[in-house]
């Protein structure tokens, strides 16, 4: 057990707000991805409250570890984290992906703090990041890189030239944490595109691979942990999740990878996201 449990509690107490907060948004502006927002929840926050190292009043700060949310569409939950961090007012979140906002459908660093690189197409963050963490060492070896890549990504080439890459310049200073709720656009990932045996694939091309469970914040943490103590080579996380995690009409089905959220369906899940049945 790595965290204090009053700790403990606090995240997860964190972590029923943001799931709130998040559908409660996407409701208002009636567009965004719901599903995988909530199923990297308790994987960001664990990253960004307990484990990265950053400045929210200074983004840019060269030391900081750098944070790539490869699975784009998911922007939704990183932008509510960073409001609650301070790196730009929550009063924002009310203008996600509308014409003018800083807060776009998918996380681009131009005018937002916070974001590193602009993500979405498939495969793109995660090579990226590699990239991010080889010359993050060279000045700040003691820096990390994580790149939260979604299961999905992983039917692209793009992911796997990274991959290989990684492990010939044996960067441990890069950790990948693989959202693996198992559901994308169009159906299941084991339809879509079966990727087999993803610990042996991942072992194969050179990483360190870890299991846990991707909604138990404390054992993201754990996991986390022991990324860092390997050396000598990349860090996968295989966290297991739920798309749409927490509201169960949501919850494995592909509709709510990026659909809007009508009214009747806002009040189920607000009904179950605090905790009372819904009457709807």
């Amino acid at each position: 057990m790595s965290l204090d449990p009053k700790r403990k509690a606090y995240l997860e107490s964190l972590c029923r707000q943001f799931r709130i907060d998040v559908i409660e948004t996407l409701h208002s502006v009636q567009t965004g991805h719901p599903g995988g927002s909530l199923s990297v929840c308790e994987i960001l926050t664990a990253i960004f409250f307990e484990k990265a190292r950053f400045d929210a009043k200074n983004p840019k700060w060269p030391g900081r570890d750098r944070i790539v949310l490869s699975k784009g569409h998911a922007a939704p939950m990183l932008y509510r984290i960073l409001a609650e961090l301070e790196f730009f007012p929550k009063e924002d979140l009310k203008t996600l992906r509308q014409a003018g906002s800083h807060l776009q459908g998918h996380p681009s660093p131009n005018h937002t703090p916070g974001i590193e690189i602009p993500t979405g197409p498939l495969g793109f963050g995660y090579s990226a990041a590699l990239g991010m963490a080889l010359a993050q060492r060279m000045d700040y070896p003691d820096a990390y890189t994580y790149a939260i890549l979604g299961d999905g990504e992983t039917n692209e080439g793009i992911v796997w030239e990274a991959a290989m890459s990684a492990s010939k310049f044996k960067a441990d200073n890069f950790i990948t944490i693989l959202d693996n709720n198992h559901v994308q656009l169009d159906g299941p990932s084991s339809v879509i595109m079966p990727m087999g045996d993803i610990h042996a694939k991942w072992s194969a091309f050179g990483y360190n691979v870890i299991h846990c469970n991707g909604h138990d914040v404390e054992d993201v943490c754990d996991a986390i942990d022991e990324a860092k103590a390997k050396k000598g080579m990349p860090s996968i996380i295989i966290a297991e999740t739920v798309k749409g995690k927490g509201v169960s009409f949501m919850e494995g089905n592909n509709k709510w990878h990026g659909s809007a959220i009508d009214d009747e369906s806002y009040k189920k899940a607000m009904a179950e996201l605090k905790g009372g049945a819904s009457d709807a």
